[in-house]
């Protein structure tokens, strides 16, 4: 079997990773590529750390299980199947679904802490930093919380400035000149989507 090509997308909370994982990912048939979000790899709410106000933090390298996230990721390179259950950000309105992960020639990984952890980011072929300014991403944090995840305002801006921007600055950021291509998305990417595609669509052929 030949080996899966790795393809890393990561950026700051809200720099529009999801759209652009749409956008790119519609362009090919399922069994070409597999994409296995880091975002499924956060610990219980038990385990997760809390600041100083009490308030969990969820935006912080302590909060994802890095070492079951890698692991699955070298278990579909070898060509197995993953089962994990959905993690749903304790939205209690939606059942999470049981998410199957199957090896196809291109997988996708995507997380703001996919180039941070040294074992996650050593298994990737090809880095992407997906780039927005800081007042564009917190407007769209505020809507994808308000609306998808059922935060108050109040809330949000209280993790935006406590828990998101220093996350990014610590964690996040460093790692962005590591990456083998950064993607500006203030207003579209469509220019880079273009490249990608046509390079991964060559990585699914082959």
């Amino acid at each position: 079997m030949q080996k899966p090509f790795i393809v890393g997308i990561t950026g700051g909370s809200a720099s529009g990773k999801t759209l652009f994982l749409e956008r790119l990912l519609s362009s090919f048939d399922p069994e070409e590529v597999c994409l296995i979000s880091q975002d499924n790899y956060y610990k219980p709410r038990n385990l997760q750390p809390v600041d100083a106000q009490g308030v969990h933090n969820f935006d912080t390298p302590q909060s994802i299980d890095f070492e079951a996230y890698a692991a699955d990721i070298r278990k579909i390179q070898a060509g197995e199947t993953v089962q994990r259950e959905e993690y749903t950000f304790n939205n209690s309105a939606k059942k999470p679904k049981m998410l199957t992960f199957s090896s196809a020639p291109v997988v996708v990984v995507e997380g703001i802490f996919v180039l941070y952890y040294p074992e996650l980011a050593e298994l990737l072929d090809l880095k992407i930093f997906i780039d927005a300014k800081d007042h564009i991403k917190l407007k769209r944090r505020i809507i994808r919380d308000k609306v998808e995840r059922g935060y108050d305002l109040d809330d949000v801006l209280y993790r935006y400035e406590m828990h998101v921007m220093p996350t990014y600055e610590k964690y996040i950021e460093p790692f962005k000149n590591e990456a083998d291509l950064i993607v500006p998305n203030n207003s579209n990417f469509d220019r880079a989507l273009d490249v990608i595609r046509t390079y991964m669509r060559a990585k699914s052929s082959k």
